[in-house]
Formats: C-alpha cells, sequence, structure tokens
C-alpha cells in the first residue's frame, strides 16, 4: 500500500501543522512543502488564515447544506438515517489539460459500453468471437432476456452514467468502475460549487473555473433526444423523474433535480399505462408521458414483468416500452455493464467495437472464476480489494490491508461458494488531497467521479464529484461508509494556469477584507 509518513514540512506553522505525505500522490504537493504552480494561490490563501478563521468558513459552508436540506440517507445506522451531506472546504484543482484527457477517455468509454449494450442485445459479435465469455454475460442477474431484440432510441442505452476514477502514484488516472444503473452524486456536485462560491468568491472568479451550473439543462436536453418518434410533443416531450420516494438514500438528488430541470418528480403510483401507453394522473386528468428519468432499479420499474411484489413500479410499463411508445434512462438491462465482473473487459470492447487503445486504463482486475487466478487472491487476501459484483455504495467488499483475520476468512469462505460473484483488484494508493478537518488542513485519499451524457452526442460538465475518504487513512469514500465530498474546479486553458502568481498575489493582499466573506 503506502509506506510510512512523511511528517510535515511546516514545522508549527498552522494550518498545515498536521500534514503528512506518504507513496501516494498528493493533488496539491509535488514535493513537500512545494505545492503545484495551479495550486499556489489557494495554498498560500489557507496558511494566511488562522484556524478559527477556517472553522468559520466551514461552518457557513455547512450551514448552506443545512438551510438547503442536502442530506443522504444511511440505512440500518444507529444515529438515525438521515443526515447532512459532508462536504470539505478546500476545492481540488484539475488543469485544463488533464481534464481534456479525461473528456476524451470518458467519450471512448461510454460510447463503447452503448455498443457493447447494443450488440449483447442484438447479434452479439463480441460473444461469436469469443471476446467476452457467453457464461459471463448470461450468468449476470443484471442481463434482461426481455431486452433481446428490442430496439431503443438511437441505440443509446446509458445515457447517464458516473466513471469512478483514481490517481495513482505516477499521476495517471485509471477507471475504477462504471456505474451505469441509477449513478448517484451529480446534486453534491452542484451543491459543493454552490457553497464554495459563496466561501471563496474572489479566488474561484480569479481562477477561471469552468462553469457546471448548466448540468440540470445538459441532462434535459439529453432526456429529450430520447423521445419516442410518435411523441405527441415532438419539440417538448413530456419528461417525467420517477423515484422510488421519500425513503431513498438519494431522494434529496431527484427532488433536486426534478426542480432544476423544471419536470414532475413522481412515484410509481402516479402512473398508469392504458393500450400500452403511460399516462401522468393530474388534477386535470391523464397526460401522456413520454420519457421516464427512473431512479428505480429494473427488478421494481414492472412488477407484471419482474419482481411481483414490487411497490414502486408501475404495472404495464415494460410493454409500453417494447411498444416504443415511452422511454427510460437509463435503458432496461444497462446494469449487464455495471458488473464488476464484465467491467474488466471494457478495454477489449473499445478495441473491438472502436478499433483504438483505451485512453483511460482499468484498474488490474482478477477473474476468481478462474481458478489460478483465485487461488492467487485467496492466497493473498491481505493485499487485496475484494468486491461483490453487484454492490454499490462500498458496501459488499473487503479492503485487505485494513481488515481483520476474521473478516478475511469470512470472504475467503465467500469467495469459495460463489467466485462469480467476487472480483479481486490490488489495493491501489488512491491521491491525497488537503481536507479541512477541525480547522487544520490534513491529507486524505480522494477520488473522482465524472458525469457523462449522451444524446446526440456526449457531454461532460467540467469536473464531477470528488469523493473524500474523511476518516484518517480510510481508502472508503463512499459517503455510506464515512466518506464524504469536495468542489472539483476544472481551470479553463490560458487562465489561471498561466496566472497563478498574480492570482496568488492578488489574493495574499486581500486577505485584509477576506477571501471568505
Amino acid at each position: 500500500m503506502t509506506a510510512a509518513a512523511v511528517p510535515s514540512p511546516y514545522g508549527s506553522s498552522r494550518p498545515f501543522v498536521k500534514y503528512q505525505f506518504d507513496t501516494a500522490y498528493d493533488e496539491m504537493f509535488c514535493a513537500p512543502g512545494l505545492p503545484r504552480e495551479y495550486y499556489q494561490a489557494l495554498h498560500r490563501t489557507l496558511v494566511g488564515l488562522p484556524p478559527e478563521e477556517l472553522r468559520k468558513s466551514q461552518q457557513a459552508a455547512d450551514l448552506t447544506f443545512l438551510h438547503e436540506g442536502i442530506t443522504f440517507t444511511v440505512y440500518g445506522s444507529k444515529e438515525g438515517t438521515e443526515r447532512i451531506f459532508p462536504n470539505d472546504l478546500i476545492p481540488r484543482i484539475i488543469p485544463a489539460a488533464e481534464w481534456a484527457k479525461i473528456e476524451k477517455g470518458l467519450t471512448q468509454r461510454v460510447t463503447a459500453l452503448n455498443l457493447f449494450l447494443r450488440d449483447i442485445y442484438h447479434e452479439g459479435r463480441i460473444l461469436s468471437e469469443g471476446i467476452v465469455p457467453r457464461e459471463l454475460i448470461y450468468s449476470c442477474k443484471h442481463f434482461r432476456r426481455e431486452m433481446r431484440g428490442l430496439n431503443v432510441p438511437r441505440d443509446i442505452y446509458v445515457s447517464i452514467c458516473g466513471t469512478d476514477l483514481v490517481r495513482l502514484p505516477d499521476g495517471n488516472f485509471v477507471v475504477l468502475e462504471d456505474n451505469l444503473r441509477v449513478p448517484s452524486g451529480v446534486s453534491y456536485m452542484l451543491a459543493n460549487r454552490k457553497a464554495l462560491k459563496r466561501v471563496f468568491p474572489k479566488m474561484f472568479r480569479d481562477y477561471g473555473v469552468s462553469p457546471i451550473d448548466h448540468y440540470p439543462q445538459a441532462l434535459l436536453s439529453t432526456l429529450r433526444t430520447l423521445a419516442p418518434e410518435n411523441c405527441a410533443y415532438s419539440q417538448d416531450p413530456v419528461t417525467v423523474l420517477l423515484t422510488p420516494g421519500v425513503s431513498n438514500s438519494a431522494y434529496f438528488e431527484h427532488t433536486f433535480l426534478a426542480q432544476q430541470m423544471g419536470i414532475e418528480l413522481v412515484e410509481g403510483r402516479d402512473l398508469l399505462v392504458h393500450d400500452n401507453v403511460v399516462y401522468m394522473r393530474t388534477t386535470a386528468g391523464p397526460r401522456r408521458v413520454d420519457v421516464i428519468y427512473r431512479r428505480v432499479d429494473d427488478d421494481f420499474l414492472d412488477p407484471l414483468c419482474f419482481r411481483r411484489d414490487s411497490f414502486l413500479g408501475v404495472p404495464g410499463l415494460f410493454n409500453a416500452y417494447r411498444a416504443g411508445n415511452v422511454s427510460l434512462a437509463n435503458a432496461i438491462g444497462t446494469g449487464l455493464a455495471d458488473d464488476k465482473a464484465v467491467y474488466a473487459y471494457v478495454p477489449e470492447m473499445i478495441r473491438f467495437y472502436m478499433s483504438e487503445e483505451p485512453i483511460l486504463p482499468n484498474v488490474p482486475t482478477y477473474m476468481l472464476t478462474d481458478a489460478a487466478q483465485r487461488q492467487h487472491v485467496l492466497e493473498n487476501l491481505e493485499e487485496m480489494v475484494v468486491k461483490a459484483v453487484g454492490e454499490s455504495g462500498g458496501y459488499g467488499m473487503l479492503i485487505g490491508p485494513q481488515s481483520t483475520k476474521q473478516q478475511r476468512e469470512e470472504f475467503r469462505a465467500r469467495i469459495l461458494a460463489d467466485p462469480r460473484n467476487y472480483i479481486a483488484q490490488p489495493t491501489l494508493a488512491l491521491s491525497c488531497a488537503p481536507c479541512l478537518i477541525d480547522g487544520e488542513v490534513e491529507s486524505r485519499h480522494i477520488d473522482l467521479r465524472p458525469y457523462i451524457l449522451m444524446g446526440e452526442k456526449v457531454t461532460l460538465v467540467p469536473g464531477g464529484l470528488t469523493r473524500v475518504a474523511l476518516r484518517k487513512g480510510s481508502l472508503v469514500v463512499n459517503s455510506s461508509q464515512g466518506g464524504g465530498s469536495k468542489d472539483t474546479w476544472v481551470l479553463r486553458a490560458g487562465n489561471a494556469e498561466d496566472r497563478t502568481a498574480q492570482i496568488a498575489d492578488d489574493v495574499w493582499k486581500g486577505l485584509a477584507g477576506g477571501p471568505l466573506a
């Protein structure tokens, strides 16, 4: 994993007195005490502020989240389920050139995933040619035989995607996993930005940060491109967001996005199907629905087709979908490409469908259905991260270096009982970034979840959700496991990257007036 930590070079200087370095890539520093060029203004500001001022600034950001009801749900917690989403005050900065590579790589990846899903549910060329094993696909619980031969609008199965990236010690980004079913977190990305613009208004403006505020409208435009051909209102298709309800962990996000897009937030009981057409119940009578942005898993969408005990979906929805009278985003059956074992084959998908080399590589992944790879993992569990292929949110996972002997033995038994349900990866030294912890700046591990939209074209808002493992030494960034998030600043080319020194001087001179006003 990582070597012993290097003490902070700041001595007793606040607020970096507790800051430590190890073998992980440090986002702010290229060497202890030496900030990267594009972090210099931010670093100088932090060094010049007393801990009490930083605490007040963090409290101001927290109050923004509290007043706007920015929450998430933790299931099974003794302290209660509803919590304010943890946010860190110090932004993560990405230069324009780095972002350009990320954007290109994610565009390539989402294109290949859509080609793969179209192929799997139609011709199956990638299976016939032996690139991806048939048994891997047909044993996946998210493979939907009902989708075989069914055409979806524009052949787009994945129109909304959140892909998790991590930066390795060599400075390069790799893909940790894809989130294709109902990717969440984008509302927290927007909320972090809103809070930081209030806390650091001058620095935000001077840095030349690329905007992300247009995401809701970009999402709405993407959804509208999926409207059925027989849509009654071709210029303004009726679009709704289908939520499981208030008890869902991402309900805040559902309400937020529906409000920002200006569309109706509905539950299954608000919709009905008649003659294979979906209608929304309104006070003025039934209104036809053309596009559903669904935040409900496949299993619960239609009790007549999938789980019969579901009260979250709409009876008859799949028949209306199959008849081409309503569109769903994302399409039913996209969870197949969400499977962490299928993830291992994405580089081969890119080569097969696009005749290109992957721009963003995968993390090396061990397939536990293979006897030799399984034996290697079982002999080295203390060095591995083991993941259940269909879980998310940090559940169903073993982090070897931070596990107990009992936990490793439990996972050994699970793997032997059902090897198809698990994959393993080497434990990665995720990059670190400065975080404000009790008024002082400390180093914490982070990842990055950019959000990709695919409609008439592929769209990425510059940035994404930087998730933070707030617990010292932890590698788990999920909010359900004690993680939080921070704003991600993607710099515009030729702005802050070329003017860092001037920005630092301007901010330093303005400290008396307070950049935190």
